[in-house]
């Protein structure tokens, strides 16, 4: 058994005091109980404990050219010509640098204060477009960065077999990415295994509409659900405009109408993005216990639009953030920019926050980690007997913290700190990964970052 005891302490039902935490050898919590007193020998905390957050949608290899992609290169911007971009850069990418890069990621992730993560990993291939000797090659290496850095996986292989709507051909830069069926199944069961070994949750990600035709998703959801019946399944989905448009010349119907009206949308589900939905499509996908998967600096990088967060939460919708294309590393950064958007759509403040949790922070706070679960698929739920011992040490003494109350302390995190300054320690199944605001490894996942950066910009991509 192993203890902490925490003044202040962030429950599913908000603030607690004087809370001690007991997780088992597995990382499961066995004993959250407040009102403790400290027993003699347990360490305190330095800080308020939060639970930490899941990261529902990250492309790992995208990291390395954050920032590099942003210049005018075309007449007019757009997702679309952002994308030629990073197809040039997957183009050139080994298993050896995806897996530098992913542990580099990984590893900023948790000083920032993500405790899991959700790959939708959809460079399968190697660059000429061949299956590797062993088709789970790419996913092995991200599998092997997560256990290194000692965050927790949720590993979504994706399905990709069309350029658009209407079972459109892949591009050329698009070869490394695509799977028939058969392929998808055969490699979800090889992964299984090695998911299950280090305690990472295996799912499937339907890249999106316009990448895989009706019959192929039918098929897909169908093998594996029969591997798995509680698998996780995640798709992009109306994130441009012009994916709407091209949806509705192609069926008849906006993204999420068709998905809802064509395939069983449940709680296994999470609709990454889902930006452009008109009123019934937010009451719908919302009433059907599917997760909004936010991403807001990705949304904002990329010119997507912003997701209506109030509407969501009316139909009782549950949601989760993300960090997507990595251009912002940070859990606290991705709810800050979540609630200046709705400020920015709505010209109000505190839209988030609701009359159960009126300190934005903290309701922010609680809604991310519960649909960030869900999405993972894995019991990281927050501060509860059951769920594994992620959470994450606000410095007491950080400038912006120092002498606030726990939910002032939150909400000093979120709005008026750097972010990542403000985080002390984070523990992933009751195991330490950061100590005093650094990894352990954090200087040979810089270098190993940066080095593979090189080569990759020396090779031209």
């Amino acid at each position: 058994m192993t203890n902490l005891f925490a003044t202040d302490a962030l429950l599913a039902s908000g603030w607690a005091r004087e809370v001690l935490l007991q997780w088992d050898d597995a990382g499961r919590l066995t004993a959250v109980q407040a009102g403790a007193a400290r027993p003699a020998g347990v360490e305190a905390a330095a800080g308020p404990v939060v639970p930490g957050t899941p990261n529902l949608h990250s492309h790992a290899f995208q990291r390395a050219i954050a920032g590099l992609t942003e210049y005018r290169g075309a007449a007019e911007d757009s997702f679309w010509s952002w994308r030629t971009l990073m197809y040039r850069f997957a183009l050139k990418l080994d298993p050896a640098q995806l897996e530098a890069i992913a542990f580099g990621l990984y590893v900023e992730m948790l000083e920032a204060g993500y405790t899991s993560v959700c790959e939708f990993h959809y460079v399968h291939h190697d660059q000429d477009g061949r299956p590797y000797a062993d088709d789970a090659e790419l996913a092995l290496a991200l599998l092997r960065a997560a256990r290194r850095a000692g965050i927790g996986l949720t590993l979504l292989p994706v399905l990709y077999q069309t350029s658009g709507f209407g079972a459109k051909p892949p591009g050329e830069g698009q070869r490394r990415f695509v799977l028939s069926t058969d392929s998808m199944l055969r490699l979800l069961e090889c992964l299984q295994p090695a998911c299950a070994a280090q305690g990472a949750r295996l799912g499937l990600a339907p890249h999106s509409l316009r990448a895989v035709p009706p019959d192929a998703l039918r098929e897909a959801l169908a093998g594996l659900t029969a591997l798995d019946a509680s698998a996780p399944i995640h798709i992009h989905i109306a994130e441009q405009t012009q994916e709407v448009d091209d949806c509705i010349a192609w069926s008849g119907q906006r993204p999420v109408a068709w998905l809802l009206d064509h395939t069983p949308v449940d709680g296994r589900w999470c609709l990454v993005h889902a930006t452009h939905m008109e009123p019934d499509e937010y009451r719908r996908a919302a009433a059907s216990g599917a997760v909004a998967g936010l991403c807001p600096s990705t949304e904002a990088n990329l010119g997507d639009g912003i997701f209506d967060l109030s509407a969501w939460c009316a139909g009782g919708g549950v949601w989760g953030v993300g960090s997507d294309s990595h251009v912002c590393v940070n859990a606290a950064e991705e709810l800050m920019l979540l609630e200046y958007s709705q400020r920015l759509a709505t010209r109000r403040r505190n839209v988030a926050a609701n009359a159960a949790q009126p300190q934005v922070a903290t309701a922010m706070t609680l809604a991310a980690v519960r649909g960030g679960a869900q999405a993972a698929g894995r019991p990281v739920a927050g501060l509860a007997v059951g769920q594994q011992a992620d959470f994450v040490v606000l410095d007491a003494a950080h400038a912006s913290l120092a002498g606030l109350e726990p939910s002032q302390m939150l909400a000093g995190h979120v709005f008026a700190s750097h972010r990542t300054s403000a985080v002390q320690g984070v523990y992933v199944g009751g195991n330490p990964r950061v100590v005093a605001g650094r990894h352990a490894e954090h200087a040979q996942a810089v270098a190993g970052f940066i080095d593979a950066r090189k080569q990759l910009l020396r090779d031209g991509a």
